[in-house]
C-alpha cells in the first residue's frame, strides 16, 4: 500500500546514531531532511562522488551546502566507478557507490552501524520490471529489500512504499531544491526508458500498480524465504565444500537451489541459468573417480576435487 512520506518515516528505527546516503537528488535530499529534523544532532551523510560526468562537482556542492544549513557531518566519499570489461555501466555504478558509502562510514564513523538509502516505490517497480525483462528467478523478481546486512552494517530503505512524486511534491512545499542528474535522460539506459515511458503508461492504464505489483512482490519474497529454508538444510546435508554423491541425491530442483546458496554465500558469485545448467548435467556425469568437472562460473572456475566441488577464482 502507497504510503506518505511521514508515515513511511514512522515506521523507521534505525540505530542512533546513523548515517543517510546524500547524493543530491529529490530522494535523498528529502530522506535527509527528513531524518534531520526528527532526529536532530543523530545524522550523518555520505555523499559518493563518481567523476563520470562534468556535473558531479555541482553534487557535491549542493550536499555540502545542504549539509551546512541542517548541521549534519558530511563527508565525502570519491570512488572509480568505471564499469569493467563486460559490466553494465549501471552495475558498475552501483557497486561503486555502495562500497564507497559503507568505506566512508567505516573509515569516519566507526560507531555507526545503520545507513538509509532513498530509493522509493516508483524505483521498486522499476527494478521489478527490469528483472521480467531480463527472465529472472525469484530473487529478482522480490524487488530490492526494506532492510538487509552487507559489509558489517544493517541498510534501510525507508522510502519503499512511497511514491517518487510524493518526495518531489513535498520537497515544493517547502521551497528544497535539489540537483537533477542529467543521465537520469538518457534513455540508452533501461531504468531511464521504463521510468519515462512504461510508469506513464501503466499510471494511465492501471492506476493502482504500484500497491498491486507491490503486493506480488512480498507473495515472491515470502515464496523466496521458503526456498532458502530449504537450501540451507540441503546445505548442511551436502556439506561446504560440496560433497558430489550428496549432490547427486537430491532432486534438480533442490540441487540447483544448493548450488546457487554455496556459490553466493562462499565466492560470492552467481550462475547463470545457462550455467547452472550446464554445472547440473557435469555433476550428473560424475560416475566414476577418474572424471573430470570444470565449468566457469563468475569470475572463477568451479572444478571436480575428489569427492568434492571447488570453486577458485581466476
Amino acid at each position: 500500500m502507497s504510503r506518505s512520506p511521514q508515515e513511511a518515516l514512522a515506521d523507521f528505527c534505525p540505530g542512533l546514531p546513523f548515517a543517510v546516503a546524500l547524493s543530491g537528488g529529490a530522494d535523498s535530499t528529502a530522506l535527509l531532511i527528513a531524518c534531520a529534523e526528527r532526529w536532530p544532532g543523530q545524522v550523518r551523510a555520505v555523499h559518493v562522488h563518481h567523476g563520470l560526468q562534468s556535473a558531479a562537482d555541482g553534487f557535491e556542492a549542493f550536499c555540502r551546502q545542504l549539509c551546512g544549513q541542517l548541521q549534519v557531518p558530511l563527508v565525502v566519499q570519491h570512488v572509480d566507478a568505471r564499469a569493467a570489461p563486460g559490466q553494465s555501466p549501471e552495475d558498475a555504478a552501483r557497486q561503486a557507490r555502495y562500497q564507497g558509502i559503507a568505506e566512508a562510514v567505516r573509515s569516519a564513523w566507526p560507531e555507526l552501524r545503520d545507513v538509509a538509502v532513498a530509493q522509493h516505490a516508483d524505483d521498486q517497480i522499476e527494478t521489478l520490471l527490469i528483472a521480467l525483462s531480463r527472465g529472472s528467478g525469484l530473487p529478482g523478481l522480490a524487488g530490492m529489500p526494506a532492510r538487509w546486512e552487507r559489509w558489517g552494517l544493517q541498510w534501510h530503505r525507508p522510502w519503499l512504499q512511497v511514491p517518487g512524486a510524493a518526495l518531489r511534491e513535498g520537497l515544493r512545499q517547502r521551497g528544497q531544491h535539489w540537483v537533477e542528474d542529467p543521465s537520469n535522460q538518457d534513455e540508452q539506459f533501461t531504468r531511464n526508458r521504463i521510468r519515462a515511458r512504461v510508469l506513464p503508461a501503466l499510471e494511465a492504464a492501471l492506476p493502482g500498480f504500484r500497491d498491486t505489483f507491490a503486493r506480488s512482490m512480498r507473495h515472491i519474497a515470502e515464496a523466496q524465504q521458503l526456498l532458502d529454508a530449504q537450501a540451507e538444510q540441503d546445505g548442511r546435508l551436502v556439506g561446504d565444500p560440496p560433497a558430489l554423491t550428496a549432490l547427486q541425491a537430491l532432486p534438480a530442483a533442490r540441487q540447483a537451489l544448493v548450488l546457487r546458496l554455496w556459490l553466493r554465500r562462499a565466492h560470492a558469485t552467481t550462475p547463470s541459468a545457462a550455467q547452472l545448467r550446464e554445472l547440473q548435467a557435469q555433476i550428473a556425469d560424475c560416475n566414476t573417480r577418474g572424471h573430470r568437472l570444470q565449468l566457469k562460473v563468475g569470475a572463477g572456475m568451479v572444478e571436480r576435487d575428489g569427492p568434492h566441488l571447488r570453486w577458485r577464482p581466476l
